[in-house]
């Protein structure tokens, strides 16, 4: 027996599946409340100073709190081979906007300080927006394309071929996504500046944040009846073997309505997933209006995680369908990496996984307490 074989491939697929799922929830709350501020920037700031003060809350973790965007995106290269291929290739445009973005969000945060013009500062400001909306929103719009399916099929040597185009993208359901990300990230960045700040930036963001949570209740409760009645799922047809070679052409699977709440129905207990969605969103609006910012943060996580999970609940095993040949649809069982390279992928990633937590905790614990005017004022008080 060799050590790799301790562990049997199907359940290797399925840790990583899970560890997936916990990078992409950790990155949508960590970098979230970096996104929703930047978004929310001039909705709560109105003059220099506050804007430097929203800008110094997030200064020194925003750059940390992206590690988690890494890991998910190389995990996803060296797990799920094929589903990198179809998303980043099929996503192009998308992912292009997406890294421009992200790119305008350190850019804006370094140079907007460089100068003292009204001018100069304000373009920035407005660079800092869209580096907080933009990737929201497309992040949202691509979840809500993956739910319908993506337009790819795979030829009998498992070419890839996208069939899709960027405007193709833009459909109902997914801006419903888009707008439900955007409110998610908007109430958690609120929430991050409420205990971050003080004064009329953590009052706005008080009010902004009640209107995002609400705006998150409703857009999520208005999706999923979508979900329900207007999109079709995906389901497998064949017999599954979790532990066969990872090949998609080897099953058969269809598109049918509301096959994403199969797994829902035949395991009650998951209706908590989505449960908590609510029930966090909701929490967060009412530690808001309390002004209790550290409880709306610790709420906000908890329905950014019970949205996202509600996703891998109801699609699993299926992580990329496709709506032009739901054979080809990708699968926890078809299109992972080999059993040695899944292995020694987790044995790595017990170790250092930990130890970024380990690393970012400290960080958050060295720059705890408030951002105010009188810091912002004295010199060195703060870099930005």
């Amino acid at each position: 027996m060799t050590l790799h074989t301790l562990l049997d491939y199907e359940t290797l697929r399925v840790a990583w599946w899970l560890l997936l799922g916990v990078l992409l929830i950790a990155f949508a709350i960590t970098d979230g409340f970096d996104l929703g501020t930047g978004a929310l920037l001039h909705l709560v700031a109105r003059t220099d100073t506050e804007r430097r003060i929203v800008i110094n809350s997030i200064g020194p973790v925003w750059e940390g709190n992206q590690v988690w965007l890494i890991l998910g995106g190389g995990a996803i290269f060296a797990a799920w081979p094929p589903l990198y291929a179809v998303s980043f290739s099929g996503f192009y445009l998308a992912m292009f906007a997406i890294l421009f973005a992200l790119i305008l969000r350190p850019v804006g945060i370094k140079y907007r300080g460089k100068r003292d013009g009204l001018a100069w500062r304000r373009n920035w400001d407005i660079a800092l927006c869209i580096g907080g909306a933009v990737p929201a929103v497309i992040f949202g719009v691509a979840v809500g394309n993956v739910l319908q399916g993506v337009p790819f099929v795979l030829d009998a040597d498992l070419r890839i071929r996208y069939e899709g185009t960027f405007l193709g993208l833009l459909n109902p359901y997914a801006l419903l996504c888009g707008a439900l990300s955007l409110a998610m990230v908007a109430m958690h960045g609120a929430s991050w500046l409420v205990l971050k700040t003080g004064g009329e930036v953590a009052r706005r963001a008080r009010s902004w944040g009640q209107a995002a949570a609400g705006a998150v209740i409703v857009l999520y409760a208005v999706g999923g009846v979508a979900l329900w009645g207007a999109v079709d799922g995906y389901r497998i047809t064949s017999t599954v073997n979790p532990g066969g070679p990872s090949n998609p052409l080897f099953k058969t699977a269809v598109r049918a309505p509301q096959a994403w709440f199969d797994n829902l129905a035949a395991h009650p207990a998951l209706w908590g997933v989505p449960l908590l969605g609510f029930i966090g969103a909701a929490a967060a609006f009412a530690a808001l209006r309390a002004g209790r910012g550290l409880a709306a943060l610790a709420a906000g996580a908890l329905s950014i995680a019970g949205i996202i999970g509600s996703v891998g609940a109801a699609m699993f095993p299926m992580i990329l369908p496709s709506s032009r040949d739901p054979r080809s649809s990708l699968t926890v069982w078809d299109a992972s990496s080999s059993h040695l390279t899944l292995f020694i992928m987790l044995v790595t990633a017990l170790v250092f996984v930990p130890l970024i937590v380990a690393y970012t905790s400290w960080v958050y614990h060295v720059m705890r307490g408030k951002v105010d005017a009188e810091s912002i004022a004295k010199p060195g008080g703060h870099a930005y």
